[in-house]
């Protein structure tokens, strides 16, 4: 039977060539994102696609999932937490509502979800958070990405305790704190810096990743960099 793997933010970069890479792959993939004229782009050259348009932050964004899912008599194989915000902004001139809206989108969304949608989960199914090498304990951090560095770590200590706490169901989780890819927000946090890694080739390594890597790993957060700034 063939996967079906849930992916957030999947109407650009490392999202968007994830998605068509499982679909390559002959996975079944339910896409959300804000934009529905990018998702479309998915769906109308990938039947295995399936398009939800929403902001994950929204307190409709859950219950419209779970209707899709029940409507399609879906069980996941994988959820990939790929959706993230990175805003750039010195540590004093960041507001209240800025870490609300960083924490919100990069870590409170993915906890929603995840814990809304377990009873879709398979047994032996994958829980694949797509962090930083900013959210990486020890790596290298850069000024105006104290909210998305800490939101991202957030997310990666995230990820060992739902290991520990889903193992008695099968459920893996692991958590990938991904370089430097040719992406907007690497250009958004760093103007000008040309990375080594296409969002296509990133794209390849979470997509294999979120079908096999829980045959090796759980509950690990595994740095994916060649280069600095990350």
């Amino acid at each position: 039977m063939n996967k079906h793997i849930l992916l957030t933010g999947a109407s650009k970069g490392i999202g968007f060539e994830t998605a068509k890479i499982l679909a390559g792959k002959n996975c079944n993939i339910t896409v959300i994102s804000r934009s529905k004229e990018k998702l479309d782009l998915l769906s109308e050259s990938y039947k295995r696609i399936h398009t939800i348009a929403v902001d994950i932050t929204r307190p409709d964004a859950v219950p419209l999932i779970i209707k899709h899912l029940t409507a399609n008599q879906i069980q996941l194989d994988g959820i990939i937490h790929n959706a993230g915000l990175l805003i750039n902004k010195p540590f004093r001139d960041l507001t209240d509502q800025d870490w609300e809206n960083q924490f919100a989108v990069n870590l409170l969304a993915p906890v929603r979800l995840t814990r809304e949608l377990l009873p879709f989960l398979k047994n032996g199914s994958h829980i694949l958070h797509i962090s930083s090498m900013g959210g990486f304990q020890g790596s290298d951090k850069f000024p105006g990405l104290s909210a998305y560095s800490a939101s991202k770590g957030a997310l990666s200590i995230l990820t060992e305790c739902l290991a520990a706490e889903l193992a008695s169901d099968q459920i893996f989780v692991n958590c990938l704190c991904l370089g430097a890819a040719e992406t907007e927000m690497l250009k958004q946090a760093f103007p000008g810096f040309k990375a080594p890694l296409t969002a296509l080739e990133m794209g390849e390594y979470v997509a294999n990743f979120v079908l096999n890597g829980h045959k090796f790993y759980n509950g690990k957060i595994l740095p994916v960099a060649l280069s600095n700034p990350v």
